[in-house]
């Protein structure tokens, strides 16, 4: 019962201090106004920290199937573990093809931020934040593969973290684009494909 409480703070710290560093990690442009372009290096190893303190929580989840809390939610889903599987797979393959179609078109940005990177191309050009839509939807995937209910309801908590990276980014992305970034925002979907006004579209071109 110790070594299951353990885990659990654990995983709610590790959780937390992921979002401190990836939060730090996403003021690049805002930072470099005041320690100059290093600050770009710096928020390299914040993100690195971040990834870091991610996986531990991915180790945190892998430990609560084996050291699940003694609390009043049951260790598993009531139905057979083939059904929590099938959910998985149907949330996990779109999930992760959008995830990785985000990390490989934003290149070396997806881990290291670049001055001199340029406004993303792919799927970008659709959403702004498929790295961020799709890495949520594994986490409930991960759940669900462990047939836990207990991961499964923490898992939502990080809908409303990846809202604020995503939100707290856009901040610091209109400080390095200016102007190109609001009319990009304009244009493309947070996190779902956008419908463009069509006398918008034919006043821009």
């Amino acid at each position: 019962m110790m070594f299951s409480w353990i885990n659990f703070i654990i995983l709610i710290l590790s959780t937390a201090i992921m979002a401190l560093f990836y939060i730090k990690s996403v003021y690049p442009a805002t930072l470099s106004q005041k320690i100059g372009l290093k600050a770009f290096s710096r928020c390299a190893y914040y993100r690195i920290t971040a990834s870091v303190f991610e996986l531990i929580t991915v180790v945190n989840y892998l430990f609560y199937f084996f050291l699940p809390l003694p609390i009043p939610i049951p260790q598993f889903f009531i139905w057979d573990y083939w059904i929590s599987i099938l959910i998985a797979i149907i949330i996990l393959l779109p999930s992760l093809y959008i995830m990785l179609k985000g990390v490989k078109d934003a290149g070396r940005e997806a881990l290291f931020p670049d001055i001199s990177h340029t406004l993303y191309s792919g799927i970008y050009e659709k959403i702004r934040h498929p790295q961020a839509l799709g890495e949520a939807f594994i986490w409930l995937s991960v759940a669900l593969i462990l047939n836990s209910p207990f991961l499964f309801i923490y898992s939502i908590v990080w809908f409303p973290l990846f809202y604020w990276f995503c939100k707290a980014e856009e901040k610091d992305l209109v400080v390095r684009y200016g102007e190109s970034y609001i009319d990009y925002k304009r244009k493309t979907g947070m996190f779902f494909p956008k419908k463009i006004n069509e006398k918008v579209v034919n006043r821009d071109t």
